[in-house]
């Protein structure tokens, strides 16, 4: 299960990103499908009210990333020194604290949600639906982010595959069910707006318990056995080593998820048809950002795994093939999305106006995806060492300090389009600063292992 050393770096980062990205797109795929059910089968106002809660599941889910992020490059260090007994320590201890943050978004969901859509800008004639779905889909939420951390451990220790399997199996529950509890088919409830979420729910619950029966036939060093049970508990010296990595990351996630809450609420004041246009417009783009994310991901732990095997010297390359793949495939999609924006917009919404503004929308900063992948692949490098901080502040400081004021003077100058400008300047900014200090300062450092 190590990780192949031999052969050209470009088929190493293969034998990871193919796996990773067809994960990317299933668990994307779930999402999309929720998307085009609800815009097909209960109309524009529907898609609205689930676009709405997007930015709140992703401010918990932003957290976990940040906790997966920090636990997955100590588990890649480790597993690249083969010490499997720290693999296990660091994968209890990330566990049970996943857990608990999902339980405080399910407790916080119950009481807040409706506060929430409101303090939001959530248009009015959308609110009831959308509070409604924001109740069950934080309900759900310790078993979602449980599992989004456990693929992440996965992958720290090379099995992107299993991952996968457990993605297929949850989205071909959610393709399934989400129609069905919708339309109260086989005689099931028709559930309406929430069927998404329940749905989820069921699927979830299945991929995690197949996650575990896998796991286990296969002796893996994941799996659920004494050693890994036993450490399933708050271990603080081990959790200290986890946030120093992953606090950072995910203090970046959360200020990328409140940039989010902004965007959003400045989208909101142009009226629902904006709002669905932002959650069609969003679900094509995740697409494009997926090569990139697994990418940058891939990078990270390939350099992880490398530091812990004491072999330094391939980070320069690591980087340098991430660079040339991100290119070519993050600027494949990209062709891809310009060519079909019509078409794809078009499975979310059916109001051709709608349509057509979502398609003008796109076309302004789809491109700007192939910067947002550089930027990702060399932060992915500096954060496999440990170096977290100065990178974390560039790209809070490029969403504060660019993305958002930007959204707000061009909204006033150019409208809605004007909010989609901001993003392509806030990814140049990014990647000008995260280069700057990757080549003045971090190739300079001494790397260590960090366990």
């Amino acid at each position: 299960m190590h990780p192949p050393s031999q052969g050209p770096l470009w088929r190493v980062y293969l034998v990871f990103l193919v796996p990773m990205v067809l994960s990317n797109v299933l668990q994307g795929l779930s999402g999309t499908l929720n998307g085009i059910f609800i815009g097909q089968m209960l109309g524009t106002h529907a898609l609205a009210a689930v676009s709405g809660m997007f930015p709140i599941v992703f401010f918990f889910i932003s957290l976990v990333i940040g906790l997966g992020a920090g636990a997955s490059v100590l588990i890649g260090q480790a597993w690249g020194a083969r010490e499997p007994h720290k693999v296990k320590a660091i994968a209890g201890a990330s566990l049970t604290l996943g857990a608990l943050i999902g339980l405080v978004a399910a407790a916080l969901g119950a009481v807040f949600a409706r506060p929430a859509m409101q303090a939001l800008g959530t248009p009015p004639d959308v609110l009831e639906a959308a509070v409604s779905y924001a109740r069950v889909m934080l309900l759900i939420m310790p078993l979602l982010l449980v599992f989004i951390l456990f693929t992440q451990l996965l992958r720290g220790v090379s099995d992107t595959v299993s991952p996968l399997l457990a993605l297929l199996l949850s989205t071909l529950l959610g393709l399934a069910l989400t129609p069905a509890l919708i339309k109260g088919w086989l005689g099931l409830p028709a559930l309406g707006i929430q069927s998404a979420a329940y749905a989820g729910l069921v699927s979830y619950a299945a991929a995690l318990g197949f996650l575990v029966w896998r796991l286990g036939r296969q002796r893996h060093v994941l799996a659920f056995d004494r050693e890994l049970l036993a450490a399933l508990r708050l271990d603080r010296a081990i959790l200290a080593k986890v946030m120093r990595i992953g606090l950072p990351t995910g203090l970046q996630m959360v200020v990328i998820s409140l940039s989010e809450l902004v965007i959003l609420a400045l989208v909101n004041s142009h009226g629902s048809q904006a709002t669905a246009s932002y959650g069609a417009v969003t679900q094509v783009v995740n697409y494009v950002q997926f090569p990139a994310l697994s990418i940058a991901i891939t990078a990270s732990i390939l350099a992880a795994q490398s530091i812990g095997a004491g072999r330094v010297e391939r980070l320069g390359a690591i980087l340098r093939t991430g660079l040339w793949l991100n290119l070519a495939l993050t600027g494949s999609l990209v062709l891809l999305g310009y060519l079909l924006s019509h078409h794809l917009l078009g499975l979310f919404l059916t109001q051709p106006e709608v349509r057509l503004q979502a398609e003008h929308l796109l076309h302004i900063m789809l491109w700007s995806m192939l910067l947002f992948g550089f930027q990702a692949v060399v932060g992915g490098i500096m954060r496999a060492s440990g170096v977290v901080l100065v990178p974390m502040a560039i790209s809070i400081f490029c969403i504060i300090g660019v993305e958002l004021p930007a959204a707000w003077l061009l909204d006033r100058q150019f409208g809605l389009q004007g909010i989609w400008i901001a993003f392509p300047v806030a990814y140049l900014a990014m990647l000008v600063l995260q280069t700057a200090y990757y080549r003045g300062v971090w190739r300079h450092r001494r790397i260590e292992r960090l366990v």
